[in-house]
């Protein structure tokens, strides 16, 4: 199916209005019973040069992922409308017609060899630049028990949250014999960590898997849907659950420059791990939601002046910490101060999915409104296609 060339017409800007949960639900995956793999062609024809090109980018729902591969193209992913490559030219589009597994994108990565790799609703996606080839994922209440013994950390893992667990692909690495890998690894379940009306292998158990980061000393560190955050480092299983970070989901996790962590929550706001405490700065500054936390009904309108539902963190050039929540805008710590920025500083929506900081310093902001939005000090100004 060809690469399909898109024009500045053809998605046109709306604003997508995000129901969630008072649970803190954050679309989890969905499952196949599937395992086997496909390579789908992806590329048949290359766009010509006088083709019409967007000024800006602009998808017709939520922007959810962002990657700039080593070669300065931008991927961007969408809750419905697939995934999105500019390569410093031309814009192009991929969905399940094209190849890719399913048109709802969960995340972004490059492994080792260049390949990316794209973990949707219902499946994963490698793509080599000629092709497609698709990991079904498979049905992890098939899977369920104590896999503890499979768990293993090596360089070069991608790992992609699934159910009450994650798929980790070990690509073959040189000099070794050992093939590469993609297998389901369900979170070791406790009498301590589970209910007994609740499964672990349940989609939507205290166990189910949010957010994954491998941070600068090769740990895993795992978001849940309520039992807060977890620990692994090749041995053993620590978890984080003071302070509230266990309760709302855990969907963003971040390591900055001096090697502090940070969890984003659905409800308990951002917390802070420097290696021996643990901290909630948004119960310090008292920017808590205590209404969605009461889970009084579904909110869908704005909570300015709040910093309790945490959907994205990154850190900017300058080492500020940035935070991006669902229902209030992005806020910016410096370390003392926090400032908060809202659709009145140019941003298209107060709902935003994700931050990145790309190899030239600058901060990429997506929004629920479809955009993507770039930081220039003082405001924001969209993402220019050039």
């Amino acid at each position: 199916m060809q690469q399909r060339l898109l024009s500045a017409l053809r998605f046109p800007a709306f604003l997508v209005v995000l129901i969630l949960l008072a649970s803190a639900c954050h679309r989890p995956q969905t499952h196949s019973t599937e395992t086997r793999t496909t390579a789908t062609p992806a590329i048949a024809t290359a766009p010509t040069a006088n083709a019409p090109q967007p000024t800006y980018f602009r998808s017709g729902s939520p922007v959810t992922s962002i990657l700039q591969d080593r070669a300065g193209s931008y991927w961007i992913g969408t809750d419905r409308d697939g995934l999105f490559r500019f390569d410093g030219k031309f814009l192009m589009q991929w969905q399940e017609k094209d190849g890719l597994c399913n048109n709802q994108i969960r995340k972004i990565q490059e492994d080792q060899a260049g390949n990316i790799w794209v973990g949707t609703a219902n499946g994963v996606s490698r793509f080599d630049g000629q092709a497609f080839t698709t990991f079904p994922i498979a049905n992890d209440a098939t899977m369920a028990g104590n896999l503890d013994k499979e768990w293993k950390l090596a360089a070069g893992d991608l790992w992609f949250p699934v159910g009450a667990g994650l798929y980790r692909y070990h690509p073959t690495m040189p000099m070794m014999a050992e093939p590469a890998s993609f297998s389901y690894l369900p979170l070791p379940s406790t009498p301590q960590r589970i209910n007994d009306s609740e499964s672990a292998s349940s989609p939507m158990s205290p166990f189910t898997v949010y957010s994954s980061l491998t941070d600068k000393s090769g740990n895993l560190w795992i978001g849940t849907q309520s039992l807060g955050v977890c620990r692994y480092d090749g041995k053993s299983f620590t978890w984080f659950s003071e302070l509230g970070l266990a309760g709302p989901a855990v969907l963003a996790l971040f390591e900055d420059k001096a090697g502090n962590m940070w969890f984003g929550n659905n409800g308990a706001g951002i917390f802070r791990f420097d290696g021996k405490t643990l901290t909630n700065l948004t119960a310090e500054k008292g920017l808590g939601n205590p209404e969605f936390m009461k889970g009084t009904g579904v909110s869908i309108m704005s909570n300015p002046g709040t910093m309790a539902r945490i959907y994205s963190i990154a850190e900017d050039k300058d080492g500020n910490i940035w935070f991006g929540t669902i229902d209030a805008g992005v806020w910016r710590w410096d370390g003392t101060t926090l400032t908060n920025f809202t659709q009145h500083h140019g941003l298209d929506s107060d709902a935003i999915e994700v931050i990145y900081l790309d190899q030239k310093g600058n901060l990429l902001f997506g929004t629920d409104g479809g955009g993507v939005f770039v930081f220039d000090g003082n405001g924001f100004l969209p993402f220019e296609l050039r």
